[in-house]
């Protein structure tokens, strides 16, 4: 480990789950290739779509001593600089798609857009609550699409987050408490005005939406494996309530004949994932949920996407947010920069924390022979904190000679 990445020697938290597989999927019936097929067609036909980059950092996987790393960056995904864009918008058209349906109306995506069906889908409004980068998704999912959309925000979302969601036309509603607390109003309001949810964390009789918001995410995954040309050793994932985690998951144990090793990566005070892989069983954490990671902070998991995660998540890791400006500044420093937002690095600040510990270096058996893979699934989607974070906007990173 070289200089550059020794102030990496940061206080974690590390454990193995003991019932993890990596091979013989058998949860189609939350997420599988033939849904994956379907929301690729789909968002693959939507305006301006295209694949997002994958970096190799050669530089970054000599220096810690593994063959390679890759690194894709959702910062230019559509115009919402988050995978999340894939996941909610997907959500939105494909429930559009159903409601016209019933309606007698076959359509699809492309009709949607073109708003030949906009007299029929602007009596539908779509609600969730909201962290930022989801709202952002399905409130541009429901312009895109032609309905009406409610977003619920907690106390700790940032102005800058709340103003993104609110250009694209949503009505964003501020409440008191938490990010769960807003997922139960959200839920609460929309059962008493006729709505629906478009989640990204499922719960007991909620689950079908969810499963399209996952979906939808697999396009990435997608895209990054034909970016590749290889198979991944090691995937280290960002947690959350585990919806993208688990995307990523469930893609490639049933695409890939050798899977590679799970390490799912959580903000010490919102570790939901990690509590109920210790527990065995689903588990919730109380509190402020206080972490700059935004995006992760995050006290309930979605029960779907955790029996997916117990079944082939071989590790599970907290970490402090003392290292995530440390990852920011190191991307955004790079020969080619990189803008990544504070829930992006997660991932990438565990494995650099992993490569400063030789035990867990050696526990979750990365050596000289592994091809690492990330998602940095979003950019400086609050622009204000990023600026903080890094010490420059990022204009200045994305122009720097």
């Amino acid at each position: 480990m070289t200089k550059s990445y020794s102030d990496f020697s940061l206080s974690f938290s590390h454990f193995k789950n003991p019932s993890a597989k990596n091979f013989d999927y058998k949860h189609q019936h939350i997420l599988s290739l033939k849904g994956f097929e379907l929301a690729n067609k789909e968002i693959t036909s939507w305006d301006n779509y295209k694949p997002t980059p994958l970096h190799s950092f050669s530089d970054m996987a000599k220096d810690t001593g593994v063959t390679s790393i890759l690194y894709k960056d959702e910062n230019p995904r559509f115009s919402l600089k988050s995978f999340k864009a894939l996941g909610g918008a997907y959500a939105v058209a494909n429930l559009l798609i159903k409601k016209l349906k019933e309606l007698g109306i076959d359509a699809n995506s492309s009709d949607l857009i073109s708003g030949v069906y906009k007299k029929e889908t602007s009596k539908f409004t779509v609600c969730c609550a909201t962290d930022g980068n989801h709202g952002r998704s399905v409130a541009w999912g429901a312009q895109q699409f032609g309905c009406n959309c409610e977003i619920y925000i907690h106390r700790n979302v940032s102005i800058g987050r709340e103003k993104a969601i609110a250009k694209y036309g949503a009505l964003v509603n501020r409440i008191k408490g938490n990010y769960d607390d807003s997922v139960r109003i959200a839920a609460e309001v929309a059962e008493s005005n006729n709505y629906t949810v478009v989640s990204d964390t499922s719960y007991e009789g909620y689950t079908d939406i969810p499963k399209d918001v996952m979906q939808g995410y697999t396009v990435m995954v997608d895209e990054a494996l034909k970016q590749m040309g290889e198979t991944p050793t090691h995937v280290f994932l960002q947690g959350g309530v585990g919806g993208f985690p688990s995307a990523v998951v469930s893609f490639l144990v049933e695409s890939l004949e050798c899977p590679p090793i799970f390490i799912v990566v959580e903000p010490v005070n919102a570790d939901c994932l990690f509590q109920s892989a210790v527990n065995g069983e689903p588990t919730a954490v109380h509190g402020e949920l206080d972490t700059i990671m935004a995006g992760l902070a995050c006290g309930e998991v979605s029960v779907l996407a955790w029996s997916i995660l117990e079944s082939y998540t071989s590790h599970f890791m907290t970490i402090t947010d003392e290292s995530i400006p440390k990852t920011m500044q190191l991307l955004a420093n790079r020969e080619t920069p990189i803008v990544a937002g504070e829930s992006a690095v997660t991932g990438l600040a565990g494995f650099l924390i992993a490569c400063n510990d030789s035990d867990l270096k050696s526990k979750l058996m990365i050596n000289e022979n592994s091809k690492i893979l990330f998602f940095g699934t979003e950019g400086d989607t609050d622009e204000e904190m990023y600026e903080q974070l890094v010490g420059r906007s990022s204009e200045q990173v994305l122009s720097a000679p």
